[in-house]
């Protein structure tokens, strides 16, 4: 869809020379001769750009009215003023009230088209941060009642009136980005982008660019992370998979606050809050030499660890049901529960809350709730057991009938307690006995407490 500019002006000669201009450099216009007409096709249809005079036939600045009224409906949508009668002072308050540019006639041609080509850079480079901020994710819930979720929930409300820098550490599937995602919503750049940075699939050549930006020979701009997140938050994933060379720039821009686009020649000044998140070991990268330590300093303001899923046991239930809901919702299909099932419980999830939620989506289209052994079929066949589990099972067929029981109970009672949390009370009342004879059953079975 080609771009289309809005030109409003009540000189006929202006219209039909900013017409012919607009035309020519292959934009597609719209006119309008006084402040209604332009109210209507405003109303009708809002442009990509707009070049509005500054006084029609209504009043003195009637154009700003006009300007207003666009804003109103869509903030982002870069307005061009133009005046006959132009002074310093109109200038700055129409700049202040939101338009892009301001020129005065008569204008020279190529300055006109050159705001014209910033203009819909600008506004493509917004629309592209919005598409960014909403995709991967419909919720910013943190769903869990464990310690470790607890206390993340606890370090998101305070990080929420700070401006502070974060890194976040944790396996594959925890949830990083998740948590960086529920800092942006609670703080006070909520409004602004949120931009993802992925360092590990990144060619090595190309990180300065991602990051930086260009200025092409042809006049173009090619925008990167760090003004496409102007106002808001970018999060580097993977961060330790940046080349040194560019961590000393990055460095260097964390200190400055400004930096320069590739072929560029003017600062560019850095107004973003930078999360960081990491599957690796960032102390051992900077011990081996991979990760500047004076870096990490900078970025490790505020630090969150996120627990793999297998340490957080508790939260699989609450995960379940709740991944089970959202599914249900998005297709369309009956809710039901999964019903008791250790298998989920017991399995060591290495792929962590991503593949949890993939099964559960996994279970709901091929299941649609219809049966309680297929959707046991499915689970089964998706999670495979460790090695050790395995071992265990074919080793209960050469011990005595005792010992063998003894594992069995060992095993039930260390599921349930899991199903349950660690609370003994709820685990009593549910494998029927008394509170103070499953004490002395769980001692007996040498099971620690999981509190």
């Amino acid at each position: 869809m080609s771009t289309e500019i809005l030109i409003i002006d009540d000189n006929a000669d202006i219209r039909v020379i900013l017409d012919e201009l607009i035309s020519e450099a292959g934009y597609k216009t719209r006119l309008a001769a006084n402040y209604n007409q332009a109210l209507t096709e405003i109303d009708k249809k809002l442009p990509d750009v707009a070049i509005i005079d500054v006084k029609l036939d209504k009043g003195d600045n009637d154009g700003i009215e006009l300007l207003n009224h666009i804003k109103s409906k869509n903030k982002d949508i870069p307005v061009i003023i133009i005046s006959g009668h132009a002074n310093i002072e109109m200038a700055i308050n129409s700049l202040k009230s939101g338009a892009f540019e301001f020129i005065q006639k008569p204008f020279d041609k190529d300055r006109l088209l050159n705001f014209i080509s910033r203009a819909i850079e600008n506004y493509n480079l917004k629309k592209e941060n919005k598409k960014l901020q909403n995709k991967l994710f419909h919720t910013f819930e943190i769903i869990g009642k464990s310690q470790n979720i607890n206390s993340i929930k606890d370090q998101i409300q305070k990080l929420s009136t700070s401006e502070s820098r974060v890194f976040i550490s944790g396996p594959t599937g925890s949830g990083k980005e998740l948590v960086a995602r529920k800092i942006h919503k609670n703080s006070k750049r909520s409004k602004g982008p949120f931009v993802i940075l992925n360092g590990a699939l990144l060619d090595a050549k190309k990180y300065e660019l991602e990051l930086f930006g260009e200025e092409k020979t042809d006049g173009s701009i090619s925008y990167g992370a760090l003004e496409k997140s102007s106002g808001g938050v970018l999060l580097i994933d993977e961060v330790t998979e940046i080349p040194l060379e560019t961590q000393s720039k990055i460095l260097r821009v964390m200190i400055d606050q400004k930096f320069k686009r590739i072929n560029g020649n003017h600062d560019i000044r850095v107004d973003v809050r930078i999360i960081c998140s990491s599957t690796k070991d960032i102390n051992f990268e900077i011990e081996n030499g991979n990760f500047r330590e004076d870096l990490f300093h900078r970025f490790n303001v505020f630090s969150i660890n996120l627990d793999p899923l297998n340490k957080r046991i508790e939260d699989i239930p609450l995960l379940t049901d709740y991944f089970l809901k959202n599914m249900c919702d998005n297709y369309n299909i009956k809710p039901f529960n999964i019903k008791n099932n250790n298998y989920l419980l017991n399995y060591n999830w290495p792929g962590n809350v991503r593949e949890l939620r993939n099964l559960i989506e996994r279970i709901v289209i091929l299941s649609r709730g219809s049966d309680e052994n297929k959707i046991l079929n499915i689970i089964k066949e998706s999670l495979t057991k460790d090695e050790e589990d395995i071992f265990s099972i074919d080793n209960s067929l050469s011990v005595p009938l005792r010992e063998a029981r003894e594992n069995f109970e060992k095993e039930y009672l260390t599921t349930q307690l899991k199903k349950f949390g660690g609370n003994i009370s709820k685990t009593a009342k549910f494998v029927g006995m008394e509170r103070s004879a499953l004490h002395r059953k769980l001692k007996q079975l040498g099971v620690k407490d999981l509190n």
